[in-house]
């Protein structure tokens, strides 16, 4: 049975930091990529950063250089780093894991249908 659990979201000030972790449970973590989606309400959900069994990362355009994606296989734990953070980052975010990362390995495109899901962390960006 695979499980995810995020923690460390919260409310925070525009410009501010704050940093994701997921644990997870029930499979073999290294192997997977793993990512973090987020959802705002009305918005549908963006895959947001991505990092796959080799470690390789990828990044959607409006986080790029602002948020950073991160594994401790020893811990089987994936993290996110976020810095600078906006209004518009505000939104529930979820992590996910799957045998695949991309849905285009060329752009490297995050997949959106990953096939397991944490329960989610809220984060609320005040301007």
């Amino acid at each position: 049975q695979v499980q995810l659990v995020e923690s460390g979201g919260g409310s925070v000030q525009a410009g501010g930091s704050l940093r994701l972790a997921c644990a997870a449970f029930g499979y073999t973590y290294s192997s997977y990529c793993m990512a973090w989606f987020r959802q705002a309400p009305g918005k549908e959900r963006e895959g947001v950063a991505a990092i796959d069994s080799d470690g390789r990362t990828s990044y959607a355009d409006s986080v790029k250089g602002r948020f950073t994606i991160s594994k401790d296989n020893a811990k089987n734990t994936v993290y996110l780093q976020m810095n600078s953070l906006k209004p518009e980052d505000t939104a529930m975010y979820y992590c996910a894991a799957d045998a695949a990362c991309y849905s285009d390995y060329v752009t490297r495109s995050i997949r959106p249908d990953f096939g397991y899901w944490g329960q989610g962390t809220q984060v609320t960006v005040s301007s």
